[in-house]
């Protein structure tokens, strides 16, 4: 593990995050569970980072190891054995993606040496402090920032935490998933989830359900940023039309500073508020201020945070989607859950759109012209390579 990757590990798993919590409504479980997680991506990726680093980072950085474009991840969980399983998942034909998807599985256990957590907690900790902000606005409030100095053993001050009851996928007996190894194609930009859907297994009951309009993949957020003279940062989004809320953070650093900062109106660090959230947990987390209603289309980064924290991440929250058969107060044979959401991310304080190469510009100037100490760069950029100046950042921020 490089030193870019330890000390993202070391700082995310001392940060105080929100962590989603498994939901048990049923005290008897179906036969078979079945989740498709349905994802529209836009901005950039960042190479490098696998296994239990690349999920941190997705969580924290709002998808960022996604490439852009749809996504789609199924997941068919049931108690019951199967020596040769097989299963598929008929799609309808508006995805473009062929009849079926066929749900793999699994094959022997993923062993992990050593442990993660236990390699990170042996690690020598980093000497810098982590800077810890909250709040859409030009400047930050009072009480700001949180200060981790991990030079005195980085004690972790009173942050406040929440817990998400979001769950997620539980794993059965026998498991299919898709993408997979032997299938994982791209879903088309112009794919659509409306229509009948059928997942069929030999160790499965059948499962039948219809998605309809407002059921589908959601809108495509687009972040524009504008610079303002105060040195804060304004970020202004279209709204997804299913969207149920939103969130954002935002990270970078300067020397030895990490900065981490998130959207909410209160105290939240956010780390487990970038994935699915059903929409009456997002409900609730709008009405204690966390998380932004659907209507708002802004949020401007404070100056004291936007100087040092180079990367923005967005979630726009989406509908759910449940069936099961047969219908409640019995006991279901098999229950099935939809969930969507739409993310992006984007360099704070550039202007123009998610993923685009930077050119800064003054709040009165045209986004090309170059202002202040940009003068000096050429009038015709290079093509844009979001990676690699993502690499760059991460780089900088980390010492590599």
């Amino acid at each position: 593990m490089n030193k870019t990757n330890r000390v993202l590990a070391i700082l995310l798993l001392t940060a105080p995050i929100s962590v989603p919590v498994v939901s048990h409504a049923q005290q008897k479980p179906p036969i078979a569970q079945y989740w498709m997680n349905v994802e529209t991506a836009s901005g950039m990726s960042i190479p490098g980072m696998s296994g239990g680093m690349a999920g941190m980072m997705t969580g924290m950085m709002g998808g960022g190891q996604q490439q852009s474009g749809r996504k789609l991840y199924l997941h068919l969980g049931s108690q019951r054995p199967a020596d040769a399983p097989n299963a598929a998942h008929e799609i309808p034909s508006g995805m473009s993606m062929g009849p079926s998807l066929p749900l793999l599985t699994p094959r022997g256990v993923e062993t992990r040496q050593p442990a993660e957590r236990d390699r990170y907690e042996t690690m020598e900790r980093p000497k810098g402090r982590m800077l810890i902000f909250w709040g859409c606005g030009e400047v930050t409030r009072a009480g700001q920032p949180v200060v981790i100095d991990f030079a005195r053993g980085g004690q972790m001050p009173n942050m406040v935490g929440r817990t998400v009851a979001s769950g997620g996928p539980v794993s059965g007996r026998t498991n299919g998933l898709w993408p997979n190894q032997q299938d994982s194609k791209t879903v088309p930009d112009s794919a659509s989830l409306v229509g009948e859907h059928t997942i069929r297994g030999n160790y499965s009951p059948d499962i039948r359900f219809a998605l309809g309009a407002g059921q589908d993949f959601m809108d495509r957020v687009e972040l524009n940023t504008t610079a303002r003279g105060s040195g804060a940062v304004s970020v202004r989004w279209n709204a997804p039309t299913t969207a149920t809320g939103y969130f954002a953070t935002a990270m970078g650093g300067d020397g030895n500073d990490v900065v981490m900062w998130s959207s909410s109106d209160v105290q939240e660090i956010g780390g487990g508020l970038m994935d699915f959230i059903p929409p009456g947990e997002v409900a609730r987390l709008i009405r204690e201020k966390v998380v932004m209603p659907a209507q708002t289309t802004e949020c401007t980064v404070p100056a004291e945070v936007a100087k040092r924290a180079q990367m923005f991440n967005f979630i726009a929250y989406g509908p759910e989607a449940n069936f099961g058969f047969p219908p409640r107060p019995q006991d279901p044979q098999w229950y099935a859950k939809v969930r969507f959401k739409s993310t992006a991310s984007t360099f704070l304080g550039e202007t123009g759109g998610s993923g685009g190469r930077p050119q800064r510009a003054s709040p009165s100037a045209p986004a090309s012209a170059p202002t202040g100490d940009q003068s000096a760069q050429p009038s015709a950029p290079a093509a844009p390579d979001p990676v690699k100046d993502g690499l760059n950042i991460l780089r900088g921020i980390f010492g590599r």
